[in-house]
């Protein structure tokens, strides 16, 4: 498969169906880090998205119809499933409870490098070398996040477990997004973003349901319920999930994985605004390098 997306002009749609995700994605984070101590962060997820199917199966009843491929292409939307809804929520929620949503979505925005090294091994894209080069500013700003800003500490870096852990669910995102080009869905399905959404929660329930089922024999705490908390899952699960995902499936489609990359680094932008709005984490000078590095490097790794 090869993929001219990264070439292709941008209509004010498209840039617009890309950029609420981000927006949506950012608030994911704040909210994470805000019931962090309330509920266990797989437990979050699969909240999360049992509130989104419920929103989702009246919209997407085609999903339910003969021939829509739900059963014969059980295996593709199992693997969807558990990238983008298991994995990757759930590997960032579980960051989120030792980084803060300004690293972790920092050390996301290192998701342009996972998506042209998935493209180029997996999916047979061919990489330029103003691809490469964009990659290695993208590295650098992931790196000075890694390391807080202090040089000396690269050569004894120590990775909290958070940023590790974002680190794995930037690579299952990268997955994911290519896959969705995949042309293996009925069009009656793959034309219904409600039915297609659907049908990959439905199968993401099973993984969440088996993690959070892992989670509480390992002896998490019971979640403690509130207004508050449940306000955040119904924010988690109708903005982040149901309408980020909905608007991502579709940009995606149109601009390819490569440019959908691009825009994820409006997430650290928006989630240290957010950040200092809500939480008081007030970004540092280190955060502005690496966000300028990072998308320095998506600038250059896109250009015709």
């Amino acid at each position: 498969m090869t993929a001219p997306h990264n070439t292709q002009k941008l209509s004010p749609s498209t840039i617009l169906l890309l950029s609420v995700p981000p927006l949506m994605w950012a608030g994911n984070a704040i909210v994470g880090r805000l019931v962090r101590e309330a509920v266990p962060p797989m437990t979050l997820n699969l909240l999360r998205w049992a509130i989104a199917m419920a929103v989702l199966v009246p919209l997407g009843r085609a999903a339910f119809r003969a021939g829509s491929g739900v059963l014969l292409h059980w295996r593709r939307y199992a693997v969807l499933g558990l990238l983008g809804i298991g994995m990757y929520n759930s590997l960032q929620y579980l960051a989120l409870q030792s980084s803060t949503p300004i690293n972790v979505t920092l050390v996301a925005s290192g998701m342009p490098v996972w998506m042209m090294l998935v493209g180029r091994l997996f999916f047979g894209v061919a990489v330029r070398r103003w691809q490469v080069a964009g990659a290695v500013l993208s590295i650098l700003g992931v790196l000075v996040v890694l390391c807080r800003g202090d040089v000396h500490q690269l050569l004894g870096l120590r990775l909290v477990a958070g940023d590790l852990y974002m680190i794995l669910a930037t690579i299952a995102w990268s997955f994911y997004s290519w896959m969705l080009l995949q042309p293996k869905d009925v069009p009656a399905l793959r034309n219904d973003w409600a039915a297609f959404l659907l049908t990959q929660v439905a199968y993401g329930l099973l993984w969440s349901g088996l993690f959070s089922g892992v989670e509480w024999s390992l002896g998490a705490h019971a979640i403690v319920w509130s207004a508050p908390v449940l306000a955040a899952l119904l924010f988690v699960a109708l903005g982040p999930a149901v309408l980020a995902y909905a608007l991502w499936g579709v940009g995606v489609g149109r601009a390819g994985p490569s440019v959908g990359a691009f825009f994820v680094n409006l997430t650290p932008l928006f989630a240290a605004l957010l950040s200092s709005a809500f939480l008081g984490e007030s970004p540092h000078a280190y955060h502005a390098l690496a966000f300028a590095l990072i998308v320095g490097g998506i600038a250059i790794s896109t250009r015709r």
